[in-house]
C-alpha cells in the first residue's frame, strides 16, 4: 500500500472512479478517498511485500474453497474498488475478499467493483504514510469494511472493524475472521513464513 498525497490541479483531477479509471496508465497510483485524488508513484514492490500478498491470498483460498456455493472471491495486486458513491471513494487494494452478493450485481464490463468488499488487506510500504494509512482505513470502515493493516517490518496484523476498537495480532496469535470469513483461522505466524 502506498498512500502519500499529492494533489492535482483542476481541470485535470478525476472525481469519480469512471475518470480515473479513464486516465492513461503513467506509473502514478491515484485513489479517490472522500471525493479528494490521492497520487503516489508507483512504488516497487520488493520481494516481502509479494511474498506476503501472495500467501494471503493463499490462506484466503484454501478457506474460500470450504465455503458452500455461491462463494465469494479473492483478488490480489491493487484490485478496484468503488467503496462509496457520495462522497465518492475509489481506492485499489492489495488482498480483497468479496462477498457472493457483490459478485452477483457485478457488471464484469466494468473494470472496477461498484461496492465494497468484505475485507480489505493492506500490506504496508516503506513509503506508507501513518496519516495516509490512518485515512484509507477509516474510508474502510466508514464503508462498513473489514481491514487488515499487515505490518511486515514488525510482522503484525491490526484488525479493524466498523464499530470496534483495533485489535493488534503478533506472530504469538491466532487470526480468527468470524463473523466476517466464518470459520477461517490461522496462525499470524504463517502469514510471515
Amino acid at each position: 500500500m502506498s498512500t502519500a498525497t499529492a494533489p492535482l490541479t483542476p481541470p485535470t483531477a478525476p472525481s469519480s472512479a469512471d475518470d480515473l479509471i479513464a486516465m492513461p496508465d503513467d506509473d502514478v497510483r491515484r485513489e479517490i478517498i472522500r471525493g479528494e485524488l490521492r497520487e503516489t508513484p508507483m512504488t516497487r514492490r520488493n520481494k516481502n511485500h509479494s511474498r506476503i500478498e501472495a500467501t494471503i491470498v493463499k490462506l484466503l483460498g484454501y478457506w474460500l474453497d470450504q465455503q458452500p456455493l455461491p462463494r465469494g472471491r479473492v483478488h490480489c495486486g491493487e484490485a478496484g474498488f468503488r467503496i462509496r458513491r457520495d462522497p465518492e471513494t475509489f481506492v485499489g487494494i492489495d488482498v480483497a475478499y468479496v462477498s457472493p452478493e457483490l459478485i452477483a450485481a457485478d457488471d464484469p464490463s466494468r473494470p472496477y467493483y461498484d461496492g465494497p468488499p468484505v475485507l480489505a488487506v493492506e500490506v504496508l510500504s516503506p513509503s506508507d504514510t501513518h496519516g495516509a494509512v490512518v485515512e484509507k482505513v477509516r474510508a474502510y470502515l466508514d464503508a462498513g469494511v473489514v481491514a487488515w493493516e499487515v505490518d511486515p517490518d514488525f510482522r503484525t496484523i491490526r484488525i479493524h472493524r466498523p464499530g470496534q476498537a483495533p485489535v493488534m495480532l503478533n506472530v504469538e496469535h491466532e487470526l480468527a475472521a468470524d463473523p466476517y470469513l466464518p470459520g477461517f483461522r490461522v496462525s499470524v505466524a504463517s502469514v510471515f513464513e
